[in-house]
């Protein structure tokens, strides 16, 4: 029997569910706007460059780099007892947005700003996949 997932789990917004329905199926969905160009992240009605509404998902690369991270060190919610330490980065995609996920497949100290990641999936519960990242 499979261990019960004790961690948070996202709540998606209407604007968000294709980004979860993309992961659901291990992919990596992000908006394009029609009138400007613009990639963005996290997900909105209107493209926050021009404010258009005339937009597409489409499929990211997957690849990107650590723009920022954080080790957490101690434990603040249960579910990650025996985890600890682990780290949440802030990745720059290659198209531009940026979005916070968990880093693995690493060990804490030898994470560094600006390292290449990709994307891995997380099939955490049979409805819900979490989009993490690993080094490239």
């Amino acid at each position: 029997m499979a261990k019960e997932y004790t961690k948070p789990l996202p709540r998606p917004a209407p604007e968000s569910e294709p980004f979860w329905a993309a992961a659901r199926d291990h992919k990596l969905k992000i908006q394009k706007c029609r009138s400007c160009g613009n990639h963005w992240f996290p997900p909105s009605e209107h493209c926050p460059e021009c404010l258009s509404a005339d937009h597409d998902w489409i499929e990211a690369s997957g690849r990107g780099r650590v723009f920022s991270f954080v080790t957490y060190q101690r434990l603040y919610n249960k579910g990650w007892e025996g985890e600890v330490p682990y780290v949440v980065a802030l990745i720059e995609l290659d198209e531009g947005p940026r979005l916070l996920s968990n880093l693995t497949g690493i060990a804490p100290e030898n994470v560094a700003c600006d390292m290449a990641v990709k994307v891995v999936f997380d099939d955490v519960t049979p409805e819900v996949t979490l989009p993490k990242f690993t080094p490239a």
